[in-house]
């Protein structure tokens, strides 16, 4: 899917580099570039879903308790979110090549103790060791992307971009389910971290030739890393990730909500501090004036909403497909792949439809996904199986949240100074992490909330909880709607 974007003309990107080790700089081969950038992308983004369909089998062979399979799960996430605009703030300061390539191999070389552990204790400190790879990563890919295509260019890798960020979800189902299911030498979940080595490390070297050199005047430009900011940062997304990853298994605790109410103090007084600073002359976690960018907060806002439905369709559908209807791993993985085809499909074109429905795309989608999520819900309410018409709404909701996901982003980032890569790539990629995040929690403990309170099991217990979740999703598409249409009447 990378590998399919044109190359830049001439004039769209920077003049090729001299640097024997970059194959001659992206002006010759901004394909190639751009393949090595994505493939990493998506390697990165697919942990974050493929252990949801390993988790039963890591759960049975090492003996975890219900919260150390919730951290061996969502501790990726955890370091992933909080790191992520550290990631972002590090590779202005000391070159996103660089970084990318520090990135990778701690990915690379996390993954590899991943499959070798022989405990939960050590499976979760190294899924943690994984999401701080992802950190450091994954905001330089927007980055090099950013600064080293213009114009048309960089629509089109925007737009592959774009479909590879949330394919990577549904695939992330798919080759999981492959994977255990297919028990490679009797590896049982092993393969699903394992697999990431032969590619981190053949992304690695591509990354070494194909990647142009940092400039050291861009290194000089560069502003601090802000110290305090990265702590109250820090500390606000940990005491909000970790009660909504947590709190479900445990029952919601009164610590959950006190954690959650103080995520919130944090924040604000994160935002006092960046504001305080940035009067001062001094250099906030993220320039104001991307902030202040044309779109860029209604972008943020519909960015967090399709992503939060995404990562609640994906979640309680696997958990109807496997506790309910007893699919096994491999073919409730491959049920995902109409929506994960149809979204990488759509994000890859929708920049060639007609002029006349481009400004409509966004609220659009958002209507897509309202009727097919909703549609899917009616659809499985009896608790049947997955049939011709049931496909037809997962690639709806693909097609809807593509639209509504693809256009906010390349739309938003068009605009951003080549200077602000990083800011803008950081505060982005958290969003799309917080929004899955929000997602997977509101939506999951509304589906185990709906099995517990009326205690039915098997299909169609998870149909009734399933049917709740469509229309609590489609609800929440419909304020996607709503901010599209502002937008559109503006």
């Amino acid at each position: 899917m990378t590998t399919t974007t044109p190359p830049a003309s001439a004039g769209s990107t920077p003049a090729p580099s001299k640097d024997p080790g970059t194959d001659n700089g992206p002006g010759r081969r901004p394909g190639r570039l751009l393949a090595v950038v994505l493939g990493a992308q998506f390697m990165a983004l697919l942990d974050v879903f493929i252990v949801n369909v390993a988790a039963p089998t890591i759960g049975a062979e090492l003996h975890a308790s219900g919260a150390e399979l919730q951290l061996v799960i969502a501790g990726y996430t955890i370091a992933y979110a909080v790191l992520l605009i550290t990631g972002a703030r590090l590779g202005d300061l000391v070159g996103h090549r660089r970084m990318y390539l520090v990135g990778l191999a701690l990915f690379t070389a996390a993954s590899l103790a991943c499959g070798l552990s022989r405990g939960t204790g050590e499976l979760i400190a190294f899924r943690l060791a994984q999401g701080a790879g992802s950190a450091l990563l994954i905001p330089q890919v927007l980055s090099l992307i950013q600064r080293n295509f213009t114009g048309e260019a960089r629509a089109k890798a925007l737009g592959a971009y774009s479909a590879v960020l949330a394919t990577g979800a549904a695939a992330g189902q798919v080759v999981g389910g492959v994977l255990v299911s297919a028990d490679l030498f009797g590896a049982g979940w092993r393969p699903v971290f394992l697999v990431n080595v032969p590619v981190g490390v053949a992304l690695l070297f591509l990354g070494r030739r194909v990647l142009p050199r940092d400039r050291a005047e861009e290194r000089e430009r560069a502003r601090g890393l802000d110290l305090p900011g990265l702590v109250l940062l820090g500390a606000a997304v940990s005491l909000f990730t970790v009660p909504l990853v947590l709190g479900q298994e445990e029952g919601w605790p009164l610590w959950s909500w006190l954690s959650l109410a103080g995520s919130g103090a944090v924040f604000a007084l994160f935002c006092a501090y960046e504001s305080r600073l940035a009067r001062r002359g001094g250099a906030p976690l993220v320039a104001p004036r991307v902030l202040r960018v044309p779109g860029m907060g209604l972008a943020v806002f519909r960015i967090g909403a399709v992503m939060a439905v995404n990562g609640g369709f994906l979640f309680v559908l696997t958990l109807h497909l496997q506790s309910g209807l007893g699919y096994s791993a491999l073919r409730a993985g491959l049920t995902f792949a109409p929506t994960a085809v149809v979204f990488g499909a759509v994000g890859l074109t929708w920049r060639h439809w007609p002029a006349a429905v481009q400004r409509a795309l966004i609220p659009g989608g958002f209507v897509l996904t309202t009727v097919s999520v909703a549609a899917m819900g009616l659809l499985l309410r009896d608790g049947g199986g997955i049939g011709p018409a049931v496909y037809a709404t997962f690639a709806g909701t693909g097609a809807g949240l593509a639209l509504a996901f693809s256009p906010a982003l390349t739309r938003a980032l068009s605009t951003v100074r080549p200077e602000d890569a990083a800011d803008a790539s950081g505060l982005l990629a958290t969003v799309t992490q917080l929004g899955q995040l929000i997602g997977v929690a509101v939506f999951g403990a509304l589906f185990l909330n709906r099995l517990e309170a009326h205690g039915v099991q098997g299909a169609y217990g998870s149909a009734d909880a399933l049917l709740v979740c469509a229309y609590a999703l489609a609800g929440a598409a419909v304020l996607g709607v709503v901010s599209g249409l502002v937008r559109l009447r503006r």
